[in-house]
């Protein structure tokens, strides 16, 4: 079976000695020398000076809601995974949905300011698919309207934006480091700041608010990374380059195959992102199309995804609150993401390549 991704696995020689570190210590939680030697190595790699690691994706986005102290109605994309809003619900948050560019997928910034109102407090956009938004005109309608800006970066690891990193930008970028990631701790997640006060506000929060033995100074909960997360994170971020480069290769040929299809639409990434390769959407004419092509492609064991599907916009426990957002709804219905990870053959991938290409 070929599913949309594969997990990368390390070799075993490579995460045994950090597994080994954990046995000779003891220490499986609660900021243990591999989550602090993760930290620190993911601060290189990504150039930020602060980065706290998570559990998971979906609690670096709480926290960073918490961080923020953000209320009311929190303006964000409809065309996303479903963690991006859900957690928004979670926390008392209202989302309000601005609709999507058709080309880059991401929320478009001309639907923002129709949708700003007394009670909102936050721009929360999604780098979608790695594909950077529009930082520059996000930034400007927040700072005009004295509103934060959350970036959803589940997708955008390693991504840079002429010579930025994607991370640079906004408040704080939250990141998912879940096992379908281009780069993963098994489950996991981080958020990066902008000050050594909310770092240190952070901290205490991902831990109960307690800074030390018989203290505690501050509302929080359980948003720890174990040690065996970070074992794992350390040995793929070893490995990154090699994966980077794999499907980076992959993303080539099916760019290749799809360039001249009249009847598929590529997503438009701009000429100054280094893109990280973490997905491939195709965009159908139309929803019975794409349905053929998807139950062709099963029949043959590959099993593409319809991320994001349904329109978030859509989702049953905002009854009563729908928002009608025509652009990603009809992109919803018409995208489909195929398979792509760092050791899919050649053969196979030309098996998808020729399938999309007769039912497209």
């Amino acid at each position: 079976m070929i599913h949309v991704t594969k997990t990368y696995l390390p070799e075993r020689e490579s995460l045994q000695k950090y597994i080994d570190q954990i046995y000779a210590s003891g220490w499986l939680t609660n900021n243990g020398a591999l989550v602090q030697q993760l930290e620190n190595e993911l601060k290189e790699f990504l150039n930020v000076e602060y980065l706290i690691l998570t559990v998971n994706g979906t609690c670096a986005l709480q926290l960073a809601y918490k961080l923020l102290g953000l209320k009311g109605e929190i303006i964000t994309t409809p065309f996303t995974f479903v963690a991006t809003v859900s957690s928004l619900v979670w926390e008392g948050l209202d989302p309000v949905f601005a609709d999507i560019d058709e080309n880059t997928l991401n929320m478009d910034p001309a639907n923002i300011g129709e949708k700003i109102s007394d009670k909102t407090t936050a721009i929360l956009p999604v780098h979608v698919f790695g594909n950077p938004c529009d930082v520059q005109t996000i930034q400007q309608i927040a700072g005009n309207h004295g509103l934060k800006v959350v970036y959803d970066a589940a997708h955008a690891f390693d991504v840079h934006l002429g010579s930025r990193n994607i991370s640079e930008f906004g408040d704080i970028a939250a990141y998912s480091f879940h096992s379908t990631k281009i780069f993963h701790t098994i489950e996991g997640g981080a958020v990066v700041v902008r000050s050594k006060e909310l770092y240190d506000k952070a901290l205490l929060m991902r831990n109960f608010g307690i800074p030390g033995y018989d203290r505690i100074t501050e509302l929080g909960v359980n948003f720890k990374m174990n040690e065996f997360q970070a074992a794992m994170g350390l040995g793929v971020l070893h490995d990154y380059r090699q994966i980077a480069e794999r499907r980076k290769q992959v993303s080539i040929h099916y760019t290749n195959a799809f360039i001249s299809q009249k009847n598929l639409k590529l997503q438009h990434i701009p000429e100054n992102v280094q893109h990280n390769y973490a997905y491939f959407p195709v965009i159908f004419s139309d929803e019975t199309k794409l349905l053929l092509t998807k139950e062709k492609l099963n029949e043959q064991g590959i099993y593409p995804r319809r991320y994001f599907y349904p329109s978030l916009n859509e989702l049953p426990y905002l009854k009563g609150k729908k928002q009608h957002t025509p652009v990603a709804e009809s992109i919803s219905r018409r995208i489909l993401c195929l398979p792509l990870y760092y050791d899919l053959e050649t053969a196979v991938q030309n098996k998808i390549v020729d399938i999309v290409n007769k039912y497209a």
